[in-house]
Order: structure tokens, then sequence, then C-alpha cells
């Protein structure tokens, strides 16, 4: 495990600079579990041209997953009506359970929270997902929303971040951030594609919601304060992760060369984040990074010269959920909290730009 440094004078002067803490996480899954063997058995029989490549499967590092729909549903060429009108009735039902979840575990009421910001990458909805919700739940009339699209699985340490800069900006105030994707749903049995056929072997379906309090420097939050965020962009990287549309959904944009472009830049990438936010690695109890899949961890673990157990936590949660884009992180972050993680880390994701998001956070 990395060690921290305390007392440093980083600490003294980012402690100072953000009085926002998380007072509480909660993730839920549908309730459909595909295990890996049901997952590979399933694409070899609509994949029988990739039969050469079925060790992918068993090398992910993944043993289940959960999907939205019932594994038939995924077998017929479904539209695009069809796609969103699934997404939006599973989309809001997993963001009632955790928006309720989350809130009630910060010790508050749905009509406390002064903002909501929504993020998914994977359907959509106009009106917005939060507009949705405001309909479910007791949330205030007055209540500020903001909704995001686009971040990818970047997008639950992206949004995160952009929600506590909303927070940093209501003294007193709590936002609730929420973020869901149904990665099942952009399985297209009709594209012959090995992007399709990858991704198939490592998506799932999640939500997440996280409630974020102004402090104002009077408490620490019951999951630990944010102390820094920022983020890296990869210039002319558009090719490596994302969405073409087609007629009859999102396809998938999933690069081969994503591990070679953490090898070759993550180093610099966060060193240049932590050199920003006046900090080193040596500063760190642990990392929590987003589970884009075992072959990204392994990258990420000798890269940056730790131990093979640095990311015990994220290797678990991708055991027993697969890629959940954008919830995955949230989804370790939890695990972080509820196995009893202290002192400072750092919680990482990357997502379609190519992009990386950063957040040090005081467990």
């Amino acid at each position: 495990m990395l060690e921290k440094v305390i007392g440093s004078e980083a600490d003294k002067r980012i402690a100072a600079s953000f009085d926002v803490a998380i007072a509480s996480v909660a993730t839920a899954v549908p309730g459909f579990e595909l295990t890996q063997a049901d997952s590979v058995a399933r694409a070899l029989a609509v994949y029988p041209q990739f039969a050469h490549m079925e060790s992918l499967y068993a090398n992910t590092g993944i043993n289940k997953r959960y999907t939205c729909e019932p594994t038939e549903w995924y077998l017929t060429p479904r539209s695009w009506e069809e796609r969103t009108a699934s997404f939006q009735r599973h989309a809001l039902d997993l963001l009632e359970k955790v928006a309720i979840d989350a809130t009630a575990r910060a010790g508050l009421k749905l009509d406390q929270i002064d903002a909501i910001v929504t993020n998914c990458t994977t359907g959509l909805a106009v009106p917005s997902l939060d507009a949705m919700l405001m309909n479910r739940l007791d949330f205030a009339s007055h209540t500020e929303r903001l909704p995001i699209f686009g971040l990818g699985c970047g997008g639950g340490v992206g949004g995160l971040a952009r929600a506590a800069r909303l927070a940093q900006t209501i003294p007193g105030g709590n936002v609730l951030f929420l973020t869901v994707e149904l990665c099942s749903l952009c399985l297209r049995v009709n594209d012959p594609g090995v992007a399709m056929f990858v991704s198939a072997a490592l998506f799932g379906d999640g939500a997440a919601g996280v409630v974020l309090r102004n402090t104002a420097g009077e408490t620490e939050g019951a999951g630990g304060d944010i102390v820094a965020i920022g983020e890296h962009f990869w210039r002319d990287t558009e090719y490596i992760m994302g969405w073409d549309v087609k007629n009859d959904g999102f396809g998938v944009v999933i690069s081969a060369e994503i591990p070679s472009l953490m090898r070759a830049n993550l180093p610099a990438a966060i060193n240049g984040f932590l050199e920003r936010a006046g900090l080193e690695m040596k500063d760190f109890s642990g990392i929590l990074l987003h589970p884009g899949g075992s072959r990204v961890l392994d990258v990420a673990e000798k890269v940056l010269g730790l131990s093979p157990n640095e990311f015990e936590l994220s290797r678990a949660v991708l055991r027993d959920n697969g890629n959940m884009s954008s919830a995955t992180a949230l989804f370790v972050l939890e695990q972080a909290i509820k196995t009893g993680r202290k002192g400072r880390h750092l919680l990482a994701a990357f997502g379609p730009g190519f992009s990386a998001y950063f957040m040090v956070l005081d467990l």
C-alpha cells in the first residue's frame, strides 16, 4: 500500500481549498444476473466468427454482471424506440433507489436537497432523467438540476467533481450526484464488429448516488472530505472511446490502444495533476481506480510502480459487477468507505475525449 505523509505543508494548504464533504454513498444494480460463463455462451452464439477470441472473456477478471433486461431480450435486434423505452424505465427505477438510499444515509429528507446533478451516457431522455425523477420523489420544487451527458466511463468522477464545484457555491447546502448507466442496452446483435464482441465481455448495468454537503469547514463528512479535483485531456484521441450513432442505437467505439496510451501517458497526467494540487504520490494511502478491465488495472499498477494488491477494491468491483461505465468508480468508493479505508486517497477514472478525471479524498 502507499504510505501517507501526515502533517506536510501540502496537507495544510489543500485542507483549506474545499469545504465539501461526502455525506453518503449508495449503489444499486438491476435484477438480472449474467454470469461470465453465460455471457461467453451468448456471445459465441451471436458472433461465431470470433470463437478464436473466446479466451478474452475468461481474462476480463469478471465473474458476473447485472442487466436490466433478461438475456433473451438482447438476442433480438432492437430499434432506438425500444432501447429508449427500456432505458428510461429502468434508469429511473435505479435512480429512484439510489436517490432515496443516499439521502436517507446522509440523514436528510428529499426536500433538503438543494441541487441534483445527474450523469449518464448510455441513453437519452428529454425531459432529462432528473426532471422525470422530480415527478416520482418529493424533492422541493425549487431544487436546481444539472444533467450531464457524454463523459462516458469518466462521468462518475468527472460528474462528481462538477457536483462538488456546485456544492461549493451553496453555503450549508446539500447536492445529490446521481449516475446511471445501462450499458447492456447498447448491445446490437446485428453489428458484426470486433468492438461489439469485446464490449459484450465487459459491460454491465448499475447506478450510484452521492450526497455532497457544503460544510464551510465545520464538520467532516461521513465518507470523507473532498480536497482537490482535476482532469487531463489528450488531444486527437477521439477514436479511443465513445459512440458512433447508428440507425438502431449507439455503436460502441473502444480501441485496443487504451492500455498502450495509458502506459505511455498516465504517469505524466497524474503527476501534472498532483503538482497543481501541491501533492506527491507519497502523500496517499491508496488509489481508487475505475476498473475499466483487468488489463487496464495491470497497466496502471505497473506504470505507477504500485504493489499487485493496490487495486484490490477495484478488482473486486470488476469481478462482481463488470464495467458499469461511470457508476463503477463510485462502487469502488463505496467499498473503500465500507471497509474502513482511512487517509488520503486518489479517485480516478477515464472517459471519451480521451480524458482522465481525478479527485483527492480524505477518508
